[in-house]
């Protein structure tokens, strides 16, 4: 038994406890990735998130964290998936969505002089924090589940739970995403696993929120 269901049960509380999720969604993507199954990408967030919630909580909502990849030559493909992907998502009742960005850089070898294009994601991090904290201020929500194995998220959850005792953060892993440090701080953890993501999938065909016919990305059946 929890922390809070002892408090509850202490106070003869039968409230339901209110849940909002946090979804690294690069965090999840590349775990997925890991999987070698490319046909969990086309997630539904929403019922992944109630696959992680127990008896007596109730959905307020779902807060999903992406960066854009640019379309150029190198991640066309990527970019188109992961634009149909995220109409899909905004069709979800409930679901929010927060876009970063992807920052270019160049990289040199000094011994070659060789020059290379790389990408790093930007804002994401900061903007799950902000959302977490900010929300807990305000007493959005009983629990927070944060779908992340990113340990710079650490911080985030040490301030929830230490500013708001009664409340609590619990982490759900994506595959092969792991952060000791995260797993400490929150007030419990599960692993996110095959059987979960086979089991929260879009509809192969859908309509996005305006009405326009979406299906899932060929390299992604």
């Amino acid at each position: 038994m929890s922390t809070r269901e002892i408090e509850k049960t202490q106070s003869g509380s039968d409230a339901r406890d209110r849940v909002m999720v946090y979804i690294d969604g690069m965090n999840l993507y590349y775990g997925i990735l890991a999987t070698g199954v490319s046909r969990y990408l086309w997630v539904d967030i929403r019922a992944l998130a109630l696959s992680l919630m127990r008896r007596g909580q109730d959905l307020v909502g779902v807060k999903y964290y992406v960066s854009r990849f640019a379309s150029d030559g190198q991640v066309q493909g990527l970019a188109i998936c992961q634009r149909v992907h995220s109409l899909a998502l905004k069709s979800l009742k409930g679901v929010e969505i927060f876009e970063g960005k992807f920052q270019g850089k160049k990289g040199l070898c000094r011994k070659c002089g060789n020059e290379w294009q790389s990408y790093e994601e930007k804002m994401t991090d900061v903007n799950i924090a902000v959302g977490m904290v900010c929300d807990a201020e305000d007493d959005l929500y009983d629990v927070a589940i944060l779908i992340s194995g990113d340990g710079d998220l650490t911080g985030p959850v040490r301030t929830v739970l230490s500013r708001h005792p009664g409340k609590l953060v619990v982490v759900a892993l994506p595959p092969n995403r792991r952060s000791a440090s995260l797993q400490r701080a929150a007030s419990a953890h599960v692993d996110i696993g095959r059987s979960r993501l086979r089991n929260s999938q879009l509809p192969d065909r859908l309509h996005s929120a305006d009405g326009y016919p979406l299906r899932r990305p060929p390299e992604w059946t």
